[in-house]
């Protein structure tokens, strides 16, 4: 190191002086100005400059060679200030290095900051604590030029051992490091509320591992490379393809977290799930306006595209106690189901503000939820029926190789009277119309765990008449089949 040759720079001196005559170099210069002990060895306070010229030594001396407190000054500007033993750089002094603009006060030994110092490095930050041979190693604690710091064991100048770590963004690990990486066991606390606890590799979990996410799920289980392995990825409502009730009956749904391989994320647990209903949207091409509901003008939405092969419109779902969708029962309003945002994966805009009800929602246990005593409430408020009439004409139900055409379909208005010349104005009900819905389950947790939502997952839900015995009927939307009059449906509109 260059503390070692610059206190070996007295061998440059001539080895034989007079007795009470300072050194003159070659120039004729003053090389040494001080007092001179027995044997012309300098002793006491002197200036030495070296005959290299780069550097320039004043302080104490003893016996011809640096002893006591000192200043070293180097041609470039840098310099040490301090203590000196025997010609050596040893003892306490400060160190200033005009190359990178560092300056370290502490320890020396033999010219290198080695013992416990601090180290402020013109980049930004210090470092207090223990070095050796003028690297960090042991006990430390380095603040970076960002303000984040670290307390904890250095090897080689790097974090190695059991050390914590407070981020710039609020995060807080404390654990392991191996050559400045958080790797074996470690606890990291972030500044959302989120934790985890478990194994590191190359400073991302790896290996097994407890999330706690401030949303509220919390994985258990195996991580690789910074994710959960058994993850959940989609959302499966268990059950036939298409669920068969009987009007105003109840159900209960099973829904499941499964990963990708189609096994339940048993690791996972709260996740929260939204239940929402829709009821099947119907355009018929001779009237753009038809369909199972009218709706109200302040009430239009946009429609809700299906995995099966059609669309649909939001509708409300009530609990059993309640005879429609009350705050106290009602699991969604028809309001609350306006369309999702750009951007979600279901594809579907966004719903205009929450749902009134808590009993829409469920966390997660183990990846699984189930949903009881669901029913589909009586229509809302804006909502009109149109229904068709039954046994004369199935629309849009018949057998496959069966030609209905030139038939006309005759609509009829609700049990209780029905009317042949049209729509039927729909009177007050006290449940679902027979007909075709849909369930959806939608993952509202929030913020979204590790910034993912699961995609909407749909089932397809027939209600069917009391005592009818039969399947309910759906419009055709074969434009030969429908032969509407718009002039005729306007009456009804």
């Amino acid at each position: 190191m260059a503390f070692a040759s610059e206190a070996r720079a007295t061998s440059c001196m001539p080895r034989r002086e007079l007795s009470g005559r300072p050194p003159r170099d070659g120039n004729s210069r003053l090389p040494y100005r001080a007092s001179v002990g027995k044997g012309g060895r300098r002793t006491g306070y002197g200036i030495y400059v070296y005959p290299n010229s780069f550097f320039r030594y004043e302080g104490e001396w003893r016996g011809g060679k640096k002893h006591g407190r000192g200043k070293l000054l180097f041609k470039d500007g840098s310099y040490y200030e301090g203590d000196f033993v025997d010609g050596e750089i040893t003892g306490e002094g400060c160190r200033h290095w005009t190359l990178t603009g560092n300056t370290y006060t502490g320890q020396f030994v033999l010219g290198e900051p080695q013992g416990h110092g601090i180290m402020k490095y013109q980049a930004g930050g210090h470092y207090e604590g223990e070095l050796f041979r003028g690297l960090r190693e042991g006990h430390g604690c380095l603040v970076d030029a960002d303000g984040q710091v670290y307390w904890g064991s250095f090897h080689d100048n790097k974090r190695h051992g059991q050390g914590r770590m407070v981020f710039r963004n609020g995060d807080e690990y404390e654990g392991n490091w191996v050559q400045d990486q958080r790797q074996g066991h470690g606890m990291l606390r972030l500044a959302d509320g989120s934790t985890y606890e478990g194994q590191w590799h190359s400073g991302v979990f790896s290996g097994q591992g407890s999330m706690a996410h401030c949303s509220g799920v919390i994985y258990r289980g195996m991580w690789i490379n910074g994710h959960p392995m058994a993850q959940a990825t989609r959302i499966a409502i268990l059950g036939p393809e298409v669920m068969d009730i009987v009007q105003g009956s109840s159900l209960t749904l099973t829904i499941q977290l499964q990963q990708d391989n189609g096994e339940v994320a048993t690791s996972e647990d709260g996740r929260e799930l939204e239940i929402s209903a829709g009821v099947r949207y119907v355009q018929l091409p001779a009237y753009s306006e038809v369909s199972f509901f009218r709706v109200d003008d302040g009430l239009r939405q946009t429609p809700i595209q299906t995995p099966f092969g059609f669309q649909c419109i939001s509708y409300p779902l009530s609990s059993p106690e309640s005879e429609g969708p009350e705050p106290r029962a009602a699991l969604e309003s028809a309001s609350a189901h306006s369309p999702l945002p750009e951007g979600d994966p279901s594809g579907l805009p966004a719903r205009k503000h929450e749902p009134s009800c808590p009993g829409s929602r469920r966390r997660a246990e183990r990846g699984c939820v189930q949903f009881s005593d669901v029913r589909l409430g009586p229509p809302p408020p804006g909502y009109h029926a149109i229904l068709f009439q039954e046994g004369l004409h199935e629309v849009g139900s018949r057998p496959r190789g069966q030609d209905h055409r030139g038939t006309t379909p005759i609509a009829q208005g609700p049990p209780g009277g029905s009317r042949l010349d049209g729509a039927a104005k729909a009177e007050p009900a006290a449940e679902a119309f027979p007909g075709e819905y849909v369930i959806m389950i939608r993952d509202v947790t929030t913020p979204p765990f590790l910034g993912h939502t699961l995609s909407m997952a749909f089932k397809h839900l027939r209600v069917l008449a009391r005592g009818a015995g039969q399947q309910p009927h759906v419009p055709s939307e074969d434009p030969e089949a429908l032969s509407w009059r718009g002039a005729q449906d306007s009456r009804h509109w």
